[in-house]
């Protein structure tokens, strides 16, 4: 019977004592599971993010580098319009047929200097 006044000695049934020497370590364990989790899917998240970006911008500089090139053979199309409206050959025809003009003669032609 000597060993039983021991255990109750040993035994306490205080709430504030016993209660907080157990929750610390669950809570440190917890916080060094949580935080290395944490850890792992924020930069998880963060490089499927930076992923995703690549590809879009890869998309935009594809469609941009399309448009660049619509862009210059429209404009090789003006261009190619524009020598072709100022042709002599276009310009004479049009005064000749429908503006009725004609070539002038040599005593009609005064050379300014």
């Amino acid at each position: 019977m000597g060993k039983s006044p021991k255990k109750n000695a040993e035994r306490v049934l205080w709430m504030d004592q016993k209660t907080r020497t157990k929750s610390r370590p669950r809570k440190s364990n917890f916080l060094l599971f949580i935080v290395p989790l944490l850890l792992l899917v924020l930069s998880a998240l963060f490089f499927v993010w930076s992923r995703i970006q690549v590809i879009q911008l890869g998309y935009e500089i594809s469609l941009a580098l399309k448009e660049g090139r619509a862009l210059t053979e429209g404009n090789k199309q003006l261009r190619l319009e524009i020598a072709t409206l100022k042709s002599y050959a276009r310009i004479e025809k049009i005064a000749v047929e429908e503006l009725g003009l004609s070539k002038p003669k040599s005593d009609q032609v005064v050379v300014i200097r």
